[in-house]
């Protein structure tokens, strides 16, 4: 039996995750939010409770905090506040462009530390083999070049960020405008997360695949290894007896 560190690694199912945490809410907001069904507040607290439930689950099943899946609960439970509490549906876009838009500040910040974040998330033991990528890098004289790189990558995956929140924002007044509390507001927020992933999110993926490629392409040139060669290989620290 392997040892617990060598088990694969649990990424779950992303299908199963856009179903419970974009369509079913999406679905119960556009057609259970009438008095003949669940009502409009019922409606909201039970469709927002699914998001809610798999980012607790998320987080419980990983065994440890994840960033980006706290903020995934902090952002579903202030859209229950906004409906709830009856603001001003204004305040749903500004909640909807704050996430990405902190979360592109955070990663700009980065670049005037030692550690970028893309240093972090990718140049690191557990992805690279570092200290032979470092070696062709000196050998070569590249390293600051290739620091160079790591910078301008963090650049670019802040403004994928930045590009979100902007969307975010100008969906969010353009589709929902009716009074919180609502079943119109319920239903234009169910239109609201249907029409994100399309239309945001997986842009947003596309821009940031397109950083790594950017990444992974200089690091090729730079290092003259191919991506193969560069990548970290668990089984090299334990060799088969």
């Amino acid at each position: 039996m392997p040892p617990p560190a060598a088990r694969p690694r649990d990424n779950g199912n992303p299908l199963l995750e856009v179903v419970v945490a974009i369509v079913i809410p999406a679905v119960i907001l556009m057609k259970f939010s009438g008095e003949r069904y669940l009502g409009t507040l019922p409606a909201l607290c039970v469709a927002l409770a699914f998001p809610l439930g798999w980012g607790v689950f998320d987080l419980w099943r990983k065994r440890k905090v994840n960033f980006i899946a706290v903020l995934g609960v902090i952002s579903t439970l202030l859209t229950g506040g906004i409906g709830v509490l009856r603001l001003d549906p204004q305040w749903l876009a500004v909640k909807e462009a704050s996430i990405p838009g902190l979360i592109g500040l955070a990663v700009l910040i980065s670049t005037r530390t030692r550690w970028p974040l893309i240093r972090m998330l990718v140049y690191n033991p557990k992805v690279l083999d570092v200290d032979k990528v470092h070696a062709r890098l000196l050998a070569r004289g590249n390293v600051d070049a290739f620091e160079t790189r790591l910078r301008n990558g963090t650049l670019l995956l802040a403004g994928t960020f930045f590009f979100s929140s902007f969307m975010n924002y100008v969906l969010a007044r353009w589709i929902v405008t009716s009074p919180a509390g609502t079943e119109a507001f319920n239903e234009e927020l169910g239109r609201l997360t249907l029409l994100s992933y399309p239309a945001i999110a997986l842009p947003s993926m596309a821009m940031t695949l397109g950083v790594l490629v950017y990444l992974v392409h200089g690091a090729t040139q730079l290092t003259g290894l191919k991506f193969t060669e560069m990548l970290h290989h668990a089984g090299d620290e334990h060799p088969a007896k």
